[in-house]
């Protein structure tokens, strides 16, 4: 099985409350499973990278053959891709983790897509912080 997967994460006044959204679509684009957490206080960055690894991870339970993950974070979708350096100390061991749970799928790639793209996600990110929990 090949998935597409939106991802997203935000905080609210950064760092401030925050939380995580992804959208896991079959190749047609059919929504297999959607899901936002709140996460507390956190800053963006940590909330993009919890979203990604709570996304790769679902996608390795599902025994996806190959995952494209779509995220409108510049810093992640460089950072994942080698193009820089994951520089911020905290950042770090979310970085590990993140190549970990890719690394339980046979294959994955990771593309930077504009803000509009990646709105259902985003909707799921604003729905967990208002709720202080989880939506589907």
């Amino acid at each position: 099985m090949h998935l597409l997967i939106y991802t997203d994460g935000g905080a609210r006044n950064n760092p401030g409350p925050a939380g995580f959204g992804y959208v896991i679509c079959d190749r047609s684009g059919k929504t297999i499973e959607a899901r936002g957490a709140y996460i507390g206080e956190a800053t963006n960055n940590v909330a993009e990278y919890k979203g990604m690894i709570a996304a790769a991870n679902r996608a390795a339970e599902l025994d996806a053959a190959a995952a494209e993950f779509r995220v409108d974070s510049e810093l992640l979708e460089r950072q994942v891709n080698g193009r820089y350096r994951v520089k911020a100390a905290h950042l770090r061991p979310l970085f590990e983790e993140l190549m970990k749970a890719l690394g339980r799928l046979p294959a994955w790639s990771v593309r930077h897509v504009r803000r509009e793209g990646n709105h259902v996600a985003d909707s799921l990110v604003n729905r967990a912080i208002d709720a202080r929990g989880e939506v589907t």
